[in-house]
């Protein structure tokens, strides 16, 4: 029997049901066990086509990430809290034992890559070649002797989502190098810094950690990025699907082209006011000290970095308090702090659309829409980067249909998805039976 045979007989008489439904079924349902069941055999398909037949190939999961609290707070060091979700990028994958790496992803140009130059190529910036040759980078600078794989990858993050379809993707490279060349002796802290060194020094994208640690690590977790070489990650225990809310991402339909410049004025103008006190991260300043300056600081650094800088001060703190309430099983005052921190971002922080394009307004016309249809229940704020994208929403399950009713009629059928907080990260589905 093939590598790929005994595959489809595991998943048909249920020797992973356990396994995915942790992952992709928290709620019960049967139908979502089908549904990864239906995109395994796609890609078993893919890889006979492709590759043939392997003894060990083995079947990986790396899922998208929501920010729950913490909106643009990690680049100051601050705090974030975060969780992995249901949606992933699968692969199935064998070792080669040669020096390349083969891709195949649904819908995208078979990737081949040759490991013996690692280091970052300019032909490759922004692209996903980039991010594997990056990976691998960092494993071989870890002491691993790396070598190459092939995989058949599908997913179903959704693009332009803020669900970090790129650092799914980043983890679940070093999930496969880690199994494959590493004897799974990486923590997922490793591998989520091996994405994010990957996407700064490889693909060119100066991004922090939290989308790779959410992905990594996997459930709702509170991180602290004080030391952000040793960032301070604590896993909170809540089941957000008991909580009588769903957890929905509603695509707005604006798009994030064009705004490098948006998420670049965040960063420089928290910079700018750190470096008023001397310091290069708003986390070295002291709040009294800065409020007690904010008069030299509008002359300095302008109204607007002002702004902002006030918003990290109250963000940190809010995500502490998110996550004590989460941790009190307090989920009303939880509800609370995530309309607080909507509010902040869209008043101080100032997200929610491009001073570029100030004629599109879909996120804050979204958010207004949502507001009204929650009537005072659940929250919803900006998701992610901001300036354009996606709205989170907690929905009372009752008002689900309305809301989404509501929310679609202004962008569209199929853009509000109702997702949940998964128990994993990185992982290998089936590595015990």
């Amino acid at each position: 029997m093939s590598a790929c045979e005994y595959l489809r007989n595991a998943l048909k008489t249920g020797t992973y049901d356990r396994a995915l439904r942790s992952l992709y079924a928290p709620d019960g349902e049967e139908a979502h066990v089908s549904a990864v069941r239906t995109r395994v055999e796609r890609l078993l398909q893919a890889w006979e086509g492709q590759f043939g037949s392997n003894e060990d190939v083995l079947l990986c999961s790396a899922p998208g990430r929501t920010e729950i609290g913490g909106n643009h707070t990690d680049h100051q060091h601050g705090k974030v809290l975060c969780g992995s979700v249901n949606l992933d990028i699968l692969a199935c994958a064998a070792p080669n034992h040669l020096q390349t790496v083969r891709i195949l992803s649904e819908g995208y140009p078979a990737l081949e890559l040759q490991l013996e130059e690692l280091t970052p190529r300019e032909e490759e910036r922004g692209t996903s070649a980039a991010l594997v040759r990056g990976v691998a980078a960092r494993v071989a600078a870890l002491g691993y002797p790396v070598t190459g794989f092939d995989a058949c990858i599908q997913s179903n993050v959704l693009s332009g989502s803020g669900l970090s379809s790129s650092a799914a993707y980043e983890v679940l490279i070093g999930c496969l190098f880690n199994r494959f060349c590493c004897h799974d002796r990486l923590t997922p802290v490793e591998i989520a810094k091996a994405g994010q060194y990957a996407e700064n020094v490889f693909f060119g994208k100066p991004c922090g950690l939290m989308d790779q640690m959410g992905s990594a690590v996997g459930g709702a977790i509170a991180i602290d990025f004080r030391e952000p070489e040793t960032p301070e990650v604590q896993t909170i225990s809540f089941d957000f699907s008991r909580c009588g809310y769903a957890l929905c991402i509603v695509d707005t339909g604006s798009s994030h082209q064009d705004l490098t410049s948006d998420y670049a004025d965040i960063t420089q103008e928290m910079g700018r006011v750190a470096a008023f006190f001397g310091k290069t991260v708003l986390r070295d300043v002291e709040e009294t000290a800065f409020f007690t300056e904010i008069p030299a600081l509008r002359r300095r650094c302008g109204d607007r970095a002002v702004l902002r800088a006030m918003h990290f001060f109250a963000e940190d703190r809010r995500v502490e308090a998110e996550t004590q309430a989460l941790r009190d099983g307090n989920f009303p005052r939880f509800l609370e702090l995530v309309n607080e921190s909507g509010l902040s971002s869209s008043l101080c922080l100032q997200n929610t659309w491009s001073v570029a394009t100030p004629r599109n307004q879909a996120v804050p016309l979204a958010l207004e829409i949502g507001r009204t249809a929650l009537a005072g229940d659940g929250a919803i704020r900006v998701h992610g980067g901001g300036f354009a994208g996606t709205i989170q929403a907690f929905v009372p399950e009752d008002r689900l249909a309305s809301f989404r009713n509501a929310i679609e009629a202004l962008t569209g059928a199929g853009t509000c998805h109702t997702l949940w907080i998964r128990e994993k990260g990185g992982c290998l589905i089936n590595q015990d039976e």
